[in-house]
């Protein structure tokens, strides 16, 4: 007799192999995207992935501050759980939500090229704002930098997806709202930015407008993702990182820092700014692109003489007395 095609279709249509990599995200549209195009860049290398959605502490705090709930690790912790746990292989985040201390058994395997760095005003430009005008922003650092540069304005917390934000300056609870420039581009909303700051204006927050792959320190998926690596990018977000390590990396600091390249110089300027603007430090550095981390440091230390141990003695007080605050309402 002859066999039927149909009983042996497994023959001609095997099933299709498991993905190699697993990469964890969390479920926002940016997240999604930044997964997304870890995954095309890795497809183009013939690695196979698939994408698995956690949810994060921060995720489910959407009324809360961040420096009331513990800052940007909340919105990372339960992913680097899994990749401890090896529920998954890799990580994607906005470098400048990752703390700059990892946990044990973790590595930032990559930093693929870096988008544009500057924060945007969503709703009106600066110029164009009401005395008073109510800005949203969950950013200490945006809003520090803001009261510097408009000190009539209201500046309030404002917490939700970009989506969220965005529904909220144009329903009018907000007049406006701060956000990065390389977010609104990745998601297609370019048009919605009514000025774009210089970073002499508003010195973005370290490793903005960068990805940071994160894996286990030892396997196959950190030697995988390193050829992501774009050189010059992590140089930079070296550099940046530094400087926040040498004050303390704490995620609520209200502090800017840049990195540029310059041919064989790299250059970063900082600033460190009291909660409500009222007084700031401001230097910059350059050394050779090979000390990154050095430059950082060294710059860090002329913040702290210059004025900036002060500042830093000021936001630890008003972080305390907001936290004890919480706990009385609790």
């Amino acid at each position: 007799m002859t066999p039927d095609p149909l009983q042996n279709h497994n023959l001609f249509h095997p099933a299709p192999p498991e993905p190699a990599l697993t990469i964890g995200s969390r479920g926002s549209a940016l997240a999604l995207w930044q997964a997304r195009y870890v995954a095309s860049r890795l497809g183009a290398l013939g690695v196979e992935t698939k994408i698995e959605i956690i949810k994060t502490t921060g995720d489910h705090l959407q009324t809360a501050s961040l420096a009331e709930t513990g800052g940007k690790g909340l919105f990372t912790k339960e992913i680097e759980d899994a990749l401890l746990a090896g529920h998954i292989d890799l990580a994607v985040h906005s470098l400048k939500d990752l703390p700059v201390d990892l946990p044990a058994g973790l590595a930032l395997a990559a930093v693929p090229e870096r988008d544009d760095p500057r924060d945007a005003l969503v709703g009106r430009p600066l110029e164009e704002l009401a005395q008073g005008a109510l800005i949203g922003t969950s950013s200490g650092r945006r809003a520090a930098q803001l009261r510097l540069l408009r000190p009539d304005l209201l500046v309030r917390p404002i917490r939700g997806n970009v989506d969220t934000r965005l529904r909220k300056v144009r329903e009018g609870a907000y007049a406006a709202t701060l956000l990065a420039v390389a977010g609104l581009r990745r998601l297609g909303l370019e048009g919605e930015i009514a000025q774009i700051f210089s970073v002499d204006e508003m010195t973005p927050a370290p490793g903005q407008g960068a990805l940071g792959i994160e894996t286990r320190e030892q396997g196959e998926a950190r030697e995988i993702c390193r050829q992501l690596e774009h050189l010059a990018t992590r140089r930079q977000v070296d550099c940046e990182r530094a400087v926040l390590a040498e004050l303390g990396g704490g995620c609520q600091l209200p502090l800017g820092a840049l990195a540029e390249q310059e041919g064989s110089v790299l250059r970063v300027r900082a600033v460190i700014i009291t909660p409500q603007g009222g007084r700031f430090v401001r230097a910059s550095h350059s050394g050779p692109v090979e000390d990154a981390e050095r430059i950082g440091r060294e710059l860090a230390r002329t913040l702290l003489s210059a004025g900036g141990d002060a500042i830093l003695e000021e936001v630890a007080a008003a972080a305390s007395t907001e936290a004890a605050s919480t706990r009385d309402d609790a």
